[in-house]
C-alpha cells in the first residue's frame, strides 16, 4: 500500500512540474508538489466532466463517446495548466511576477468560463428544460404569425371566403350571389310598378262598376256617359297592368338567367380555387411542421444559455445562485496559477535554491564544453593549415627540381650543337616546343631556348664582322 502511495505521489510531483533529481536532494518540497499535482488533477477532472456534458448537450451523442471526448479535453486542460505552472519560476520581484501572472491568469479565467458554463447548465437543467418548452411555444406562435403575414399566404383568408361564397351560390342556385343585387333591385322596382298598376286598375274597375250600378259618381245606373268614361279608364289601366306584368316577368326571367350564370361561373371557379387553397395550405403546413421539428430539437447550448439568462432576469435568487456557482468553478480552474503566484512571493525554499544551482551549474558546464569544443576545432584547423602548407612546399620543391633539370639538359644540347648554329636553332626550337607541354616550366624552357639561340647567333663565328 505504501509503495502504491509513493508511486502515486511521484506521478503527482511530476504532473506538478517537479524535477526528480532536485526533489531527491530536497525531499521537504515533495508534499507541496504532491498537493499542487492533486489540484491540477482536480481541475482536469472538472474540465472532463464539463466537456462531457457540453458534448452531450450540443451534439446529443452517445454518453460513452461524450465521456471519451471529455477525457481528451481534461487532458488538454491539465497540460495547459501544467505549462502555466512550469513557466512561472520562483521570483520574488512583484513586477516580474505580475507580468508573468497577468496573461496566465487571463488564460486560466478563459478556461474557467469554458469549464464552468456546461456545469452550470447541468445544475439548473430542470428549470432550463421547462423554460425551453415555453420558449419553443413562443417561437412556434411567432412563426405561425409570420406565415400568416407572409406575402405568399396573405390572400388565404380572402380565398377561403371566396370559396365559401361560391359554395353558397352553387347551393342556392345563384340566389346567394351578392353581385346580382342590381338585377334584383330592378325586379323589386318592376314589382312595385306592377303592384301600383294593379291597385290603380282595381280602383278604376270598382269606379266603373259602381258607376254602372249607380252607387257612386252620377248616381244614375246604367251605361251612360259617365260609365263609358270609367270603363275606358279601367280598360286603359288593364293594358298598363299587362305591360307592368310583362316587364315584371321579363325582370324575373333576367334574374333567373343571371343566377344560373352566376352558379355556373361559381362551379367552374370552385375547383381551381379549392386546388389553390389546398396547395397553399399544404405549403403552410409543411413550413410550420418543419419549423416545429427544428424548434423541438433545438435544445443546444445556445438555447439553454438563453433560457438560463431569461430565468435569471425573472428570478433574482436563481441569478445569484448562477453567479456564485460559475464563480466557484472559475476559482477552481484559476487555483493552480494563483497557488504558484503566491508561492513565488514566499522566501525561496531549499528546492528553489537547489534548482537554481543546478541550472547555473548546467550552464557553466555547457559553457566549458562549448569552449573545449571551440579550442579543439581551432587546433584541428591549424593542423590542417600546416599540413596543407607542407604539401604545397613539397610540390614547389619538385617543380623547381624539374625546372633545374630541364635547364641543364637544354644547356648541354645547346653546347653540343654550337658548331652548327642553324641546326642548333631548329633543334632548340623543337626542344622548346616539347618543353611547352611539360606543365608549369614551359614558359621558363621557352625563354631559355630563345636566349640560347640568340647567344649562338651572336658568336664571333657568325657572319657579323669582328670588331677591330
Amino acid at each position: 500500500m505504501s509503495e502504491r502511495r509513493r508511486r502515486i505521489g511521484d506521478a503527482l510531483t511530476v504532473l506538478a512540474g517537479a524535477r526528480p533529481d532536485v526533489l531527491a536532494a530536497a525531499p521537504g518540497a515533495r508534499q507541496r508538489f504532491v498537493a499542487l499535482g492533486g489540484v491540477l488533477l482536480s481541475t482536469g477532472a472538472l474540465a472532463a466532466v464539463s466537456a462531457a456534458f457540453a458534448v452531450a448537450m450540443a451534439l446529443g451523442v452517445w454518453w460513452p463517446l461524450a465521456v471519451l471526448v471529455g477525457l481528451g479535453w481534461g487532458t488538454v486542460v491539465v497540460n495547459l495548466d501544467r505549462m502555466l505552472l512550469v513557466g512561472m519560476a520562483h521570483d520574488a520581484s512583484l513586477k516580474r511576477n505580475l507580468v508573468m501572472a497577468v496573461p496566465r491568469v487571463g488564460l486560466a479565467l478563459v478556461l474557467g468560463v469554458v469549464v464552468a458554463t456546461p456545469l452550470t447548465l447541468q445544475v439548473f437543467h430542470k428549470e432550463i428544460d421547462a423554460e425551453i418548452v415555453t420558449m419553443q411555444a413562443e417561437a412556434a406562435d411567432a412563426y405561425q404569425a409570420t406565415l400568416a403575414t407572409d406575402s405568399r399566404f396573405a390572400h388565404l383568408p380572402e380565398l377561403t371566403e371566396e370559396i365559401a361564397a361560391q359554395e353558397a351560390i352553387i347551393a342556392s342556385g345563384g340566389a346567394a350571389d351578392a353581385g346580382l343585387a342590381v338585377v334584383r333591385d330592378a325586379v323589386a322596382g318592376k314589382q312595385v310598378t306592377f303592384d301600383a298598376a294593379v291597385a290603380t286598375a282595381r280602383e278604376l274597375e270598382a269606379k266603373a262598376q259602381c258607376e254602372l250600378d249607380g252607387t257612386c259618381g252620377t248616381g244614375d245606373a246604367g251605361t251612360g256617359e259617365a260609365y263609358a268614361q270609367a270603363r275606358a279608364a279601367a280598360d286603359a289601366q288593364a293594358a298598363v297592368v299587362e305591360t307592368a306584368r310583362a316587364d315584371l316577368a321579363a325582370a324575373v326571367a333576367a334574374v333567373g338567367a343571371a343566377e344560373g350564370r352566376s352558379a355556373s361561373l361559381a362551379a367552374s371557379s370552385l375547383d381551381g380555387d379549392r386546388a389553390e387553397l389546398a396547395r397553399l395550405t399544404a405549403e403552410q403546413d409543411r413550413l410550420q411542421a418543419a419549423f416545429d421539428e427544428q424548434n423541438e430539437g433545438s435544445g443546444g447550448i445556445l438555447l439553454r444559455l438563453e433560457a438560463l439568462d431569461r430565468l435569471g432576469d425573472g428570478n433574482a435568487t436563481l441569478a445569484a445562485a448562477q453567479f456564485m456557482l460559475s464563480l466557484l468553478f472559475m476559482c477552481v480552474e484559476v487555483l493552480p496559477v494563483l497557488m504558484k503566484l503566491l508561492l513565488n512571493f514566499s522566501p525561496p525554499t531549499a528546492y528553489d535554491r537547489l534548482a537554481a544551482l543546478r541550472d547555473s551549474g548546467d550552464v557553466d558546464l555547457e559553457e566549458m564544453a562549448q569552449e573545449s569544443r571551440r579550442t579543439v576545432a581551432q587546433a584541428r584547423e591549424e593542423l590542417l593549415v600546416l599540413a596543407e602548407r607542407e604539401r604545397v612546399d613539397r610540390q614547389k620543391e619538385a617543380i623547381l627540381a624539374r625546372r633545374r633539370a630541364a635547364l641543364a639538359e637544354v644547356a648541354a644540347r645547346a653546347e653540343a650543337l654550337r658548331a652548327e648554329p642553324e641546326v642548333a636553332a631548329e633543334v632548340q626550337a623543337e626542344q622548346a616546343r616539347q618543353m611547352w607541354d611539360t606543365g608549369p616550366i614551359r614558359e621558363l624552357a621557352r625563354s631559355a631556348a630563345v636566349r640560347t639561340v640568340r647567344s649562338v647567333r651572336r658568336r664571333p663565328t657568325d657572319r657579323e664582322p669582328t670588331p677591330v
